[in-house]
């Protein structure tokens, strides 16, 4: 097994998104989820409510929410993911006009870019 590059410490493991994320889906579905891995296996084992918190978990603003998650899984490509939902793209991109990042953008030939909430809504 390789060494890797860098681990990121237990105070930086703890205030991650993925960790504030697991800690919901958690407490949402009374489960005990701790790792990628376990995450992972529970996402496409229950793939509704996978997606369901993810809609909660970024706080997607909608003016009329979702009546199911998906329409049929069998059916892929060509389901209907949030059949129902209302919303408008650009009210939840813009609804931040802080300095938090929006965008990072990596192009295998390019530099990286960065853009701020402020940046994007200017």
């Amino acid at each position: 097994m390789k060494t890797p590059l860098w681990i990121p410490s237990d105070e930086r493991k703890g205030q991650a998104n993925i960790t504030h994320f697991m800690r919901d889906v958690n407490a949402r579905h009374k489960l005990n989820i701790d790792s990628y891995s376990d995450l992972y296996k529970w996402s496409v084992e229950k793939i509704p409510d996978f997606w369901a918190q993810v809609w909660d978990f970024a706080e997607i603003r909608s003016s009329k929410r979702y009546d199911s998650v998906v329409t049929d899984l069998s059916v892929f490509p060509g389901t209907k993911w949030f059949p129902g939902a209302k919303l408008n793209f650009a009210e939840n991109l813009l609804r931040y006009r802080d300095d938090g990042l929006a965008f990072i953008f990596h192009g295998e030939t390019q530099k990286t870019k960065r853009m701020t909430y402020a940046e994007l809504y200017d």
